[in-house]
This record gives C-alpha cells, structure tokens and sequence, in this order.
C-alpha cells in the first residue's frame, strides 16, 4: 500500500491588521485556517458548505463563508474575523438589543451586518432583508437581530 503525500504550503494571511504564517494544505479551507492554526474560534463551524453563514468573515470588506473559501484564497487579502470587531457599533447593537440566544450563530450574523453597512450604509427595508437571509439563526432571533440592524443604522425600529 502506497503513502498518500499531502503537500503543504507556507502562507502569509492579513488577520485582523496582523500578517500571520501558517503552513497549510491546499484543501484547508479558510474556516480550517482561522480556527486550527490561528486559534480565531469565533468564527464558528456550522453547515461546513455555505449555507448558514455561522463561519462568516469580511474578506477585503465583504462577508464570505470561511467554510467554502480555501485558505490559500485569502493571501493577499484582508480577512476580519468577529475578533477583530471587538466593541464594534454592530456588536454593541446585538447586545444592546438581546439580539442572539445562544449565539452561536451571532459571529456570522455581526459580520454580514458589519459588511452591508459598509457596502449599504443607507439600505432599505429590501436591502437588508435579503443579506439577513444569508444567515440562519436555529433560535429564532430574527426580530431582535433585525433591531439591531436598524440601531446601528439610526433607523427607527420596525
């Protein structure tokens, strides 16, 4: 019986403002990367193919799945992680709203939101309902988690 060889690779990702080495094989996602290499355990494993928007991250600003993005993707780019948004106005909104139950799927959800803000800082009632269906919360958090949203945007809430 033959070895099967896995070759890895030496990559250099921008985490949250640091340059960070890791050595990795080309079928780690990036999800993989941030959570077994980098320690980054707020980035929750969920679905594993792209579906519930747990594993969330902004690459270059924009929200991207860890989970369906290889790890090798991400260099030259600027990944953010929930830890790099620590007191962020989105993550103050989720708390000041109760916006999680058992927030596991919170991470995901403040990282999309940071994201359309970014993208969207005046989004519509359209607008925003459709980047929150790209993450699922199992708890049913919808309502608190889309008065969060309108708080950190000044709106007022519907």
């Amino acid at each position: 019986m033959s070895k099967v060889s896995y070759e890895s690779f030496t990559v250099k990702l921008n985490v949250n403002g640091q340059i960070k080495k890791a050595d990795i094989r080309a079928a780690d996602t990036l999800l993989d990367v941030l959570r077994g290499k980098y320690g980054l355990t707020g980035t929750k494993p969920g679905c594993l193919n792209g579906d519930c928007g747990s594993c969330t991250v902004l690459i270059d600003g924009c929200p991207m799945k860890s989970c369906i993005m290889l790890g090798l993707e991400a260099a030259g780019k600027e990944v953010v992680t929930i830890e790099g948004l620590m007191g962020s106005p989105v993550q103050r909104a989720f708390i000041e709203n109760n916006a999680f139950q058992c927030g596991y799927c919170t991470p995901g959800f403040i990282m999309n939101i940071e994201g359309l803000i970014k993208k969207h800082p005046d989004a519509e009632d359209p607008v925003i309902e459709e980047w929150l269906q790209s993450n699922i919360c199992r708890c049913t958090s919808y309502q608190e988690i889309k008065a969060a949203v309108y708080d950190v945007m000044g709106k007022n809430k519907q």
